[in-house]
């Protein structure tokens, strides 16, 4: 009776910590934030767990206001991706959550709580509370086709979280 016995909670263990692990990762799942703009996010919750997560960590959020239609934004992701101290740089003092904006959602309920943009890509800075830090125009970094480096470093050294 007792081998019985044990072998059912060493099979429930197993159950439940398996179970746990599946718990976890859905939990996970549904708080990754969106790598594209996608106009069938919720962009509140979106916004509401970056800020979660910047707390967490001791960061600012960077909110990217565009869509996948817009040229400029695929322009800054991949100058983002490609400049090492640009990407360090986000990746050590930001979390990132992007906001669609396009003809499918708008997300007006969201971005009417901050300065109306005027072109996309739109960055607004925001504090590990949710607070409005700063709005940034995309365009004022801009060097011919493409972003200047030492423009967007500046903007992201200024806007950082002191520690």
């Amino acid at each position: 009776m007792t081998l019985h016995r044990s072998f059912t909670t060493a099979r429930l263990r197993t159950w439940l910590l398996a179970l746990a692990c599946c718990s976890l990762a859905a939990i996970a799942q549904a708080q990754a934030l969106p790598a594209k703009f996608d106009p069938t996010r919720d962009a509140a919750a979106d916004v509401r767990t970056a800020v979660d997560q910047a707390r967490a960590q001791g960061k600012q959020v960077l909110v990217d206001v565009g869509g996948e239609w817009c040229i400029w934004c695929h322009i800054l992701d991949k100058f983002i991706g490609t400049h090492a101290p640009v990407k360090r740089l986000v990746d050590q003092n930001y979390v990132v959550v992007k906001v669609n904006f396009s003809p499918q959602n708008r997300n007006e309920a969201v971005l009417s709580q901050w300065p109306k943009v005027k072109g996309y890509p739109h960055l607004f800075v925001l504090d590990a509370d949710g607070k409005l830090v700063h709005s940034q125009d995309t365009s004022e970094l801009e060097s011919g086709k493409d972003y200047d480096e030492a423009r967007v470093i500046a903007f992201l050294e200024k806007h950082r979280r002191a520690k």
